[in-house]
């Protein structure tokens, strides 16, 4: 049994108080009965879910598909297996819609079925048994993503088993391939833009609720996502050999180019998701830093305030447009000048920006009319939700009865996912994660070796999600 208790501590930062004591462990408090046996029940599904195994490459998503197919038709729920042709051997998407009255726009329910793979032997259990032992569920995406998507589904059957009257349609959705190319989701969009009609609303992973040493310092709405737009620059020269140096060699001309990108001091500027971010981190910081961290737009203004600010490399990300240089290609012999040279930028752009001024802008800093510029892949939708509409508003009602006095953060990610794929179909998305997991531990597990659950949470995220579909209705 889970204690039904939250011992909480309290201190005072810069007048305000916040939380010191919540301990993650016993945060499935006020759980009843009924909320045990459904816990229990999730773990179980989940254990099943993640003995198939879906590492991605080669994906076998198939095989879960119908598994997952299988599942939702015991509870009177028919699903979809869809796209195994166009995603290849053993891979597929899948599909459920639960109907309300059509009363409300319906909300999308959507995970990833593919997992990252393992190096079996770097870990203390069976990676794909379902184990469970020392009150968690271990086994690869028990955090990423499967875990999350079971959540989702058995909040979903609590309610019909409830018989509660829904007046939203209730969307789920299983991809393939998010930990690779992204092809199932931009597959499915693509495929299935009918599947999508009267949906609004999308909830998927990524909230980045931060939790260290038992204390929740804020709980995450993850509301945007830079833009990855990579990019490629290639110099064309003359082969010779490297004993007798040419002004044709391409590569001190890439060597230049490069040079003056990565010395380029991009423009800081502070979105508003990310300024409500900033000010629910001042909550931990005192004195100039807490003032910094609540007038983000004014510490920019002052060398010291901007120094500081620009110095962590994740605000520094989230302030501005970024640059890193990273693949670089010439010849392959040491005594050879190659033909050609070349360098590949990740570059990822805030989520409002301008795609093409900033090419412009990046050619203009290059300098060199005989540096090729090229964009590398297909530049994703933006995904740059708002705040404050009735989802948004419900979310942060829930979390409030769950976690009080715990503050909501509006975080905007770095790095990629599938949800610009989706907000480009016109869906409002946002991303959050239904655990409260030591920061130190997801880190380790989500793509790392020993990832787990804790019973306790795999609860609490049912209840979240029970909680959030029936105000949000």
């Amino acid at each position: 049994m889970f204690a039904a208790v939250i011992a909480v501590a309290w201190r005072t930062a810069a007048g305000q108080a916040v939380p010191t004591g919540l301990d993650t462990a016993v945060a499935y408090a006020q759980a009843t009965p009924a909320d045990d046996s459904i816990r229990d029940e999730t773990v179980a599904r989940l254990a099943e879910y993640i003995r198939i195994n879906t590492s991605n490459p080669p994906g076998n998503e198939l095989q879960t598909a119908h598994w997952l197919k299988n599942f939702l038709a015991s509870e009177g729920i028919d699903g979809q297996v869809l796209d195994t042709a166009e995603l290849g051997p053993g891979r597929a998407n899948f599909y459920a819609r639960i109907k309300g009255d059509g009363s409300e726009p319906g909300i999308a329910l959507v995970h990833h079925m593919d997992v990252v793979p393992v190096t079996p032997d770097l870990w203390s259990v069976d990676p794909f048994a379902g184990v469970i032992k020392d009150g968690y569920l271990w086994g690869r995406g028990t955090l990423d993503m499967k875990g999350h998507g079971i959540i989702q589904i058995m909040a979903v059957i609590a309610l019909k088993r409830a018989g509660i009257r829904l007046h939203r349609d209730v969307v789920i959705i299983g991809n393939a391939d998010e930990e690779s190319d992204g092809d199932g989701a931009v597959t499915f969009v693509k495929r299935h833009s009918d599947l999508l009609q009267g949906i609004k609303y999308l909830l998927t992973e990524s909230g980045d609720t931060q939790v260290e040493n038992g204390h929740v310092k804020w709980w995450g709405i993850n509301v945007g996502e830079k833009i990855p737009f990579w990019q490629r620059l290639t110099v064309h020269g003359v082969a010779s050999h490297g004993s007798e140096p040419t002004p044709n060699n391409p590569v001190p001309r890439l060597a230049r180019a490069i040079v003056r990108v990565s010395a380029w001091q991009t423009p800081p500027r502070v979105l508003p998701a990310v300024d409500r971010y900033f000010k629910t981190q001042a909550i931990y910081e005192t004195g100039e830093r807490r003032a910094w961290l609540m007038n983000a737009r004014a510490a920019l203004q002052s060398p010291r305030g901007r120094a500081w600010l620009l110095s962590n490399p994740d605000r520094n990300a989230l302030l501005r447009n970024t640059i890193s240089p990273t693949v670089l290609t010439g010849s392959n012999k040491t005594n050879v000048i190659p033909a050609q040279a070349s360098a590949e930028l990740d570059i990822r752009l805030l989520p409002d920006e301008d795609t093409a001024a900033f090419r412009r802008r990046l050619i203009q800093v290059i300098g060199d009319t005989a540096v090729h510029v090229e964009t590398i892949d297909e530049v994703t939708p933006p995904f740059n939700a708002p705040l404050g509409t009735p989802l948004f508003d419900a979310i942060e009602g829930v979390i409030h009865e769950m976690l009080p006095n715990v503050p909501i953060a509006s975080t905007v990610d770095a790095g990629a996912s599938d949800r610009p794929i989706y907000a480009g179909a016109g869906l409002i998305c946002y991303g959050l994660d239904p655990y409260l997991v030591e920061l130190s531990e997801s880190v380790r597990g989500v793509h790392g070796n020993d990832e787990r659950v804790s019973i306790a949470n795999v609860g609490w995220g049912v209840r979240f999600y029970r909680r959030l579909l029936t105000a949000f209705q």
